[in-house]
């Protein structure tokens, strides 16, 4: 198995250790994670509740005669597709209509209008009662959420009612949705108990070394010696899986590292690394599992300045954890992530056991100031079961049925959102306003028909092009349909309802990436390639030309590679060594060793030397030469001490590091 599919197995383990040991909700924002640094927003309406706890339905059982029974409940709604907006489609709700697979700490989300229209709100669980709360407001001015004072029971059927009012039009609305049986496969944490306490050392030659930053090892990157500079900019990616120091990594155009973050406890994992745009600044994103924070050891996105400090954490809300697939910032303040969840379902009607459980896989979006959830969609509502190339049989509780495994989220130019499954082979145009599916590419439902070569199989990362064009990372394995994964594009024609192959690239070492992997369009057309479990990254031409190539050492990976602009100047003063030609130690004929972990801007060093720390002069000067410089010392009585300044190409000074006895 690899590292990667056992990442989002331990995920699914996780969260439900998670729900395992989760308290009551008795704080308005119990079981969000808000941004650091950033506090709730406005003023909320206390709304009252209606009396009443009368039978909705068929009770609900609890969780634990629920896992007594023989077989699973049902996870999948009486009618797929069906529309979240409600009053008039003016408002959409999370959970939707009718829905199976809520979470027990779920809030309920009214997205479209403002928070002082909503009013008489009354939340009733068939099995826990009613349920007080308050409405919290986004940050945005369009909805709330209601957050319960309590979670609900397992299983139960919960009813909403509320008013919508506008000007003089009042209009109720109601809907009711049923709370998902989490799976219980036996095990409270393994997340915790397959990541290692300490890792095997890796092969020197696996691993870069720095004298001025002894503590870091990063895995060695190898670059084609046909290799041309990226046009891009900087390489972004987070290399795990191998023996050795997991972390994010920034390298330079032509492959040599910027910087390098060294996450622990060892086993710590990131992903998803890349530029994006938070608060009008560019900043550093990245998942991270365990992310230790603010008194959660879940995992989380981690938003970072351009000096690499750490400016917010992004938890996902209604009780789960984000997985490593998605994290898009917005320019409205919120993001979208990816969640993985596994409950239990009766999965006999697909070849599956009757006492099984699915790998519920969903998106939200998160309001950036408040940590509330704006809206949430997931798969099993909108997707059959039937739609699957992955096979019930063999899929137990333990071994939940990962039936969609969602990938990516892409906001289309007409606003729409492009969701990609690897495991139904298509992509699914979502309204976000009603959550249903307009369309599909690919699968065994595909609203287009495919032209030769068209056809994606476990394929990742689905964007759309300025030009309307879709591409994806075509994995293509496992178990294996396509000879080597590729990147593809596919224009899609609305009229004709077709899909034609106009441009794909496979590797010129023939690879298959059985997991991740991302196509990015540069400017000017080239694609930045990230082969994901094949541990390879290519810049390529329009034409294919292979205009630069890296891979990481065998058995690394990255989920994603990017090619971005970016500038960095770390809060940390630069680093240095002295390290002596001789026994003696004397400073004359050392060579001093120069490095400043995650600057961009650095065009070359100086040396400063002399009888104290507050006695230093110019003794040299040497160009920038990757990641660390070293800096001969030959013939110069440098002194006692010895410090670097970091010089940028304008002759300014960036940074000057400590002095350090030579």
């Amino acid at each position: 198995m690899s590292a990667y599919r056992s990442v989002v197995r331990a995920l699914l383990a996780y969260q439900e250790g998670l729900r395992s040991r989760r308290p009551n909700l008795r704080v308005p924002l119990a079981g969000l994670a808000l941004a650091v640094g950033v506090a709730v927003v406005g003023a909320v309406a206390v709304v009252a509740f209606g009396a009443g706890t009368g039978t909705l339905g068929a009770i609900a059982s609890d969780t634990s005669s629920a896992r007594a029974a023989a077989a699973s409940p049902g996870c999948v709604p009486p009618a797929l597709n069906v529309s979240a907006a409600l009053a008039g489609a003016r408002v959409t709700v999370s959970p939707g209509p009718g829905v199976r697979d809520s979470s027990s700490a779920t809030q309920i989300s009214f997205l479209g209008v403002p928070a002082a229209e909503l009013s008489g709100i009354r939340v009733t669980g068939s099995h826990s009662g009613a349920h007080a709360g308050r409405l919290l407001a986004y940050a945005q001015g369009d909805g709330a959420s209601f957050v319960p004072a309590k979670p609900f029971t397992p299983g139960e059927l919960v009813t909403v009612h509320a008013v919508l009012s506008e000007a003089s039009k009042r209009t109720p609305f109601a809907w009711s949705f049923t709370v998902a049986v989490p799976d219980d496969p036996g095990s409270a944490d393994v997340t915790e108990s397959t990541r290692p306490s300490s890792a095997p050392e890796p092969a020197p030659k696996e691993y870069e070394s720095f004298h001025s930053r002894p503590e870091l090892r990063p895995p060695d990157v190898t670059v084609s010696a046909k290799a041309q500079t990226v046009t891009g900019g900087d390489l972004f990616l987070a290399p795990y899986s191998g023996i050795g120091q997991y972390g994010p990594m920034i390298l330079d155009e032509h492959g040599e590292l910027i910087w390098f973050k060294s996450l622990s406890p060892a086993g710590t994992r990131a992903a998803n690394f890349r530029v994006q745009e938070y608060e009008g600044k560019p900043v550093l994103t990245w998942w991270q599992d365990p992310l230790i924070a603010d008194g959660s050891k879940t995992a989380g996105e981690v938003i970072a300045n351009s000096a690499y400090q750490t400016v917010a954490v992004v938890r996902a809300g209604n009780g789960y954890q984000p997985d490593l697939h998605e994290f898009q910032i917005t320019p409205q303040g919120t993001a979208w992530i990816t969640v993985y969840d596994a409950i239990d379902c009766n999965l006999s009607y697909v070849g599956g056991p009757k006492d099984g459980a699915v790998a519920d896989t969903l998106l939200q979006e998160i309001d950036l100031k408040t940590g509330l959830v704006m809206y949430e969609w997931h798969s099993l509502d909108h997707v059959p079961l039937t739609s699957s190339y992955a096979s019930a049989g063999p899929t137990s509780r333990g071994e939940p049925f990962d039936y969609f495994h969602i990938n990516s989220i892409d906001t289309e130019q007409n606003g729409d959102l492009l969701v990609d499954s690897r495991n139904t082979w298509a992509a699914y145009d979502v309204d976000p306003k009603t959550g249903q599916v307009r369309w599909q590419l690919g699968g065994k439902h595909s609203s287009f028909k495919l032209g030769p070569g068209a056809a994606t199989a476990w394929q990742h990362d689905a964007l759309q092009q300025p030009d309307g064009a879709i591409t994806f990372f075509d994995n293509g394995a496992f178990p294996a349909v396509h000879p080597q994964s590729r990147a593809i594009e596919l224009a899609l024609d609305p009229a004709t309802k077709t899909a034609m192959l106009v441009r794909s690239y496979e590797h010129q070492n023939p690879l298959v990436a059985g997991s991740q992997g991302n196509v990015q369009t540069l400017p000017g057309g080239d694609w930045m390639v990230g082969w994901g479990q094949a541990g390879y990254l290519s810049e390529v031409s329009p034409t294919g030309q292979v205009l630069f190539n890296a891979h990481l050492p065998p058995d690394w990976e990255s989920y994603r590679t990017f090619a971005l602009p970016w500038v960095g100047q770390p809060a940390e003063p630069p680093a240095l060594a002295v390290v002596a030609a001789n026994a003696g130690g004397s400073s004359a004929g050392a060579t001093v060793y120069a490095s400043w972990n995650g600057a961009t801007e650095v065009a070359s060093w100086r040396v400063l030397a002399g009888s104290s720390p507050s006695a230093l002069a110019p003794v040299v000067s040497a160009a920038k030469a990757g990641f660390e410089t070293a800096i001969p010392l030959s013939g110069i009585a440098a002194g006692r001490y010895v410090a670097v300044q970091a010089v940028a190409g304008s002759g300014a000074v960036l940074g000057t590091s400590r002095a350090i006895e030579g």
